[in-house]
């Protein structure tokens, strides 16, 4: 079978795409020479007929037809070309009625370049989808090489005024809108989400990096998001509080209002469905702006809304220059909560504008995770677990364990078993599916991990593994390990947010939960210990927003996710998700 997959790998480039409907079954029949130009005879079985697949989740074929008459189409059903436009509207068949392809037959049947970065970028105002007409435009990269793959459009003052008119229309209607409709939009939008899931994790890994099997699980999770929010938005209870007989007082929960979502590119399908949902949920409408450098995933997920019913006026989409863009929103009055997962310097700046109007705020910032190895633990199955954990998504995850902190009876054969591991890793483009770790999402990270690398070892670090760029083009840099890093090494108090392990000695419990508190970061922590009472003591006295004990699993939908200290406030997921898009109001009745 031949689908739009094999046509990619057999370098068709440049020919005539046609998206095909196939009710029932489909053929592309080769009746030219075999010596003829083009004609591969390895392409084609004996009998030069080739069944063709439609393109999961939609019956739809995708051709490659060069302009040659002599190729035509066999059919048990009718077979209509389709528009590439996104709406899917039928147009009219290129196709004679002996279903021979008529060459440039019609305009309505567009000449494509068939690569796998397969997405129209654009900005979703109002309904409407925009395009680079008339707005300045930057490139989407693709980390693993570093070439262009498409233009996307940057809203401009007009765009973000437009939005927050739409906005303010979409909370007036939304608001009323029973929430068994705002459930079944999000339960529809999770279906589409899961149907679509290999589309969009391809679009992610082509302008992110991660390997194909993270971008994948990803989907799923933020498909599981939106299930546990959809029905977590039918259990927004108030309450009725005693008063004398013929008086009563209310307690009311109602949605805070138009939210303005900033997010950032580790997670380019999760993130953009995590500010979305609870906000949905909770009766809100919302502008997010994801991040530019991964814009593909953050359209495609806004096209599962728009497909699930999601009112135009309730969700827009944005890209631009983040300083206009959030100076913009935050400074307008229409806007009542400020949502933002980012560095913590960012984050400052943005509270610092939302003061001026005093709106609601939900900060999901940078961490130091701090993990504490103890020597009760099952080691090799505490090195399995955290490597792979350390190096998924290169180490681009706010909740990465970082400081490895471990006792002194076994930090020896935990340096040396980590470092041994983290050497086997494979690291390569996240399209190809022998590679454990993909590149970095932009050029920026790679220098950014090499002068943390350079300090370190300037310091008296030990370089165990990795510690230069990957050598392969694009954005890569090895998987890296360093051992005995001292405190005053930059990377023991600034986030790598990279592939860097951070490997140090502790001798007592006290001495552990001192280096885990030490920094003003306060997001995650991992501990492993068998000792009950000392799994007790950490989970008490470590400062974070959420605890691994013997796991590294931190992120569930029913969960609350956030953090402490400078790693911001407020939660996401979890009841606390849909709470943080509330404001409480009571109302005494006489």
């Amino acid at each position: 079978m031949m689908n739009a997959h094999d046509l990619r790998a057999r370098g068709i480039a440049q020919d005539t795409v046609r998206l095909l409907r196939m009710p029932d079954a489909c053929h592309v029949r080769d009746t030219r020479p075999r010596a003829g130009p083009g004609v591969d005879a390895n392409d084609w079985p004996d009998d030069r007929i080739a069944p063709v697949e439609p393109v999961d989740p939609l019956p739809y074929a995708v051709i490659a037809v060069p302009d040659d008459p002599g190729i035509s189409l066999d059919r048990s059903g009718d077979c209509h070309v389709r528009s590439l436009d996104r709406t899917l509207g039928l147009t009219a068949a290129t196709i004679d009625d002996d279903m021979t392809v008529q060459p440039n037959a019609t305009p309505t049947t567009e000449t494509i370049m068939t690569t796998a970065y397969d997405t129209k970028l654009g900005l979703y105002i109002a309904g409407e989808w925009l395009s680079g007409d008339g707005r300045e435009t930057r490139d989407v990269l693709n980390p693993a090489t570093g070439a262009g793959q498409a233009a996307l459009p940057l809203a401009n003052a007009a765009d973000l005024d437009r939005a927050l008119e739409a906005t303010q229309r979409g909370f007036i209607a939304w608001r009323a809108t029973p929430p068994e409709k705002r459930a079944a939009i999000l339960v529809r939008t999770a279906q589409l989400l899961r149907e679509r899931g290999d589309h969009i994790a391809r679009i992610a890994t082509l302008e992110q990096g991660k390997i194909q099997a993270e971008a994948k699980g990803e989907v799923a999770f933020a498909a599981a998001l939106l299930d546990f929010h959809a029905a977590e938005g039918l259990r927004v209870y108030g309450r009725v509080l005693p008063r004398p007989s013929g008086t009563r007082s209310l307690v009311l929960h109602q949605p805070v209002g138009p939210v303005a979502a900033f997010c950032a590119w580790n997670f380019p399908i999760m993130n953009v469905v995590r500010k979305i949902a609870p906000a949905v949920a909770a009766g809100c409408s919302i502008i997010i702006k994801p991040s530019e450098e991964t814009a593909g995933s953050a359209v495609e997920v806004m096209r599962c809304f728009e497909d699930a019913g999601l009112p135009g006026d309730v969700a827009q989409c944005v890209f631009g220059v983040p300083d206009m863009v959030s100076r913009h929103l935050l400074a307008s009055p229409i806007t009542r909560k400020l949502s933002f997962t980012g560095s913590v310097p960012v984050g400052k700046a943005l509270m610092k504008l939302a003061a001026d109007t005093m709106m609601r705020t939900t900060m999901e910032l940078g961490g130091h995770g701090p993990v504490l190895v103890f020597d009760d633990c099952d080691l090799e199955k505490t090195l399995d677990t955290l490597v792979a954990h350390k190096f998924r998504n290169a180490g681009q995850v706010c909740v990465a364990p970082t400081r490895f902190h471990v006792q002194d009876g076994i930090y020896d054969r935990f340096a040396a078993g980590f470092a041994e591991r983290t050497r086997a890793l494979k690291i390569g483009d996240g399209m190809d599916a022998a590679s454990q770790m993909g590149p970095m999402a932009n050029a920026r990270r790679p220098d950014a991990i090499a002068e943390l690398v350079g300090d370190a070892t300037g310091h008296g670090a030990k370089l165990l593994a990795g510690g230069d760029y990957g050598g392969q083009g694009g954005f890569f840099f090895q998987p890296t390990v360093l051992a005995d890093v001292p405190l005053s090494a930059r990377a023991m108090n600034e986030e790598p947010f990279g592939p860097v392990a951070l490997l140090s000695r502790f001798a007592t419990d006290e001495d552990a939960v001192t280096e885990a508190n030490r920094l003003p970061f306060g997001l995650a922590a991992y501990c492993f210990t068998e000792n009950g009472r000392r799994q007790n003591m950490l989970g008490d006295a470590i400062e974070a927003g959420m605890i691994a004990i013997n796991n590294v699993r931190l992120s569930y939908p029913d969960s609350p996710f956030g953090g402490v200290k400078e790693s911001g406030h407020g939660s996401e997921d979890g009841p606390e998700g849909i709470a943080a898009h509330l404001v409480t109001k009571a109302v005494h009745i006489s």
